[in-house]
Parts: structure tokens; sequence; C-alpha cells
């Protein structure tokens, strides 16, 4: 037996609103993941740097665009600092040229899983001679037998932990570019590391912007 022409009509009506609420729904959800997707990356670095996962810490860093950017931000760092750019004083020439040749090992510190947890740490590049490699992040071994655990030390007081933890903030600069800046208090210099959209969800640390301007939350 056939079913009846009104009941069809009757299930197609039905079923159209149920369908429009579907797929607006799937919209909304999609629109939300996307929106959050930059600090939904972001988180994963950090538990990847902080656990020393370097495999799928660097997943998320487009290393190429990263060195060239540290590269010029280090360079323009380094002429701000010694005064260079504009000055006839051999010293402060020579000076520079010293510090260009030091750019090279610092980029390459930085372009590390090491240099990216670093930098999701709150320890820049600074540019200044002489700098360190940033600390390396390692993965934390069982105690044997052998090597009982070490008894940690008294932790410190919660105030001065608050004091030397930088402040971040994250905030979109554009559909395509979300920026996570650092600063140690109000009047100290800052730095951001930007990411950049890969696809509709995904986002890779391509950037860094250091000692920018202190107004608004991203330099």
């Amino acid at each position: 037996m056939t079913e009846p022409v009104s009941n069809r009509v009757s299930n197609r009506n039905w079923l159209k609103p149920v369908a429009i609420v579907i797929i607006v729904v799937a919209v909304v959800a999609a629109l939300g993941y996307g929106y959050a997707s930059p600090w939904l990356v972001l988180n994963r670095m950090k538990t990847a740097a902080d656990t020393g996962d370097a495999a799928t810490l660097s997943t998320y860093v487009d290393y190429p665009a990263l060195r060239a950017s540290l590269k010029e931000q280090l360079d323009q760092l380094l002429k701000r600092r010694i005064g260079a750019e504009h000055s006839s004083n051999p010293l402060l020439l020579f000076g520079a040229a010293i510090g260009q040749a030091l750019i090279g090992p610092v980029v390459d510190a930085y372009t590390t899983p090491d240099g990216v947890a670093a930098l999701l740490n709150g320890i820049p590049p600074t540019g200044k001679p002489g700098e360190a490699p940033p600390p390396a992040t390692q993965n934390e071994e069982a105690p044997s037998p052998a090597n009982p655990p070490v008894q940690p030390e008294a932790p410190a007081p919660a105030s001065e932990n608050a004091a030397s933890r930088p402040r971040s903030t994250a905030s979109y600069r554009g559909i395509n570019e979300f920026a996570v800046t650092w600063q140690q208090s109000e009047n100290s210099e800052r730095y951001a590391a930007i990411l950049r959209r890969h696809g509709l969800f995904s986002w890779r640390l391509a950037a860094v912007e250091l000692n920018g301007p202190a107004n608004g939350a991203a330099p």
C-alpha cells in the first residue's frame, strides 16, 4: 500500500525546519571553533613546550618564517640598543659589526623546539652581546633506585612568583593573524609571538616582535 500524499507532504514539512536547525547549529559550532582555534593551538603548544614534546611543538611552528622574523627583529633591536644606525662613531659601528655576527647563533638557538619553548615561557632574545642560548626543555625521567628523587626546595612565596611571572595577553589582529604578548610590568619592554592561520582551523607560530610599543593589548 502506498503512503498517502498528505502524509508525505506532512513529513517533508516537518523535516525542513529540523534540517534548518541542524545546519544553523553546525554553522554556529564551526564559527565558534574557528574563533577559538588560536587559543586552542596556543594551549597545545604550551603543553608541548612544558612537557618537552618537541615533535608536537614543531607541528605548530613555521620555522623558515620564524627564522626570517627573528633575524629582522634582532637586527633592528641591535641597532636600537647601540645607536649605530645613524652614527659615525667608529666604536659604535665596530660594536654593531660584532653584534651582527652574534645574531646568527641567537636565531639558530631560538628556531628550535627549546627556543620556541623559551618564547612561550616569557624568555625572548634580548639582542645583547654575549647573550646565552635559551634554557633547554627536557622530559622528566622516572626516578630509579640508583638515582633517588631529590627533595624539592620550599616554593617561593606566591607574591614573589606572581611578581616574576610575565603577564600575557592574546588577541586577533585580523582574520589570519593572532598575537600573544608578554610583558613583565607596565613600564617594561614587551614582546609578541605571532601566529598565522594555516587552513581553516590550524595556526602556526610564524613571527616575533621584540620590544613592541606599550599601547593596547597587543603591540
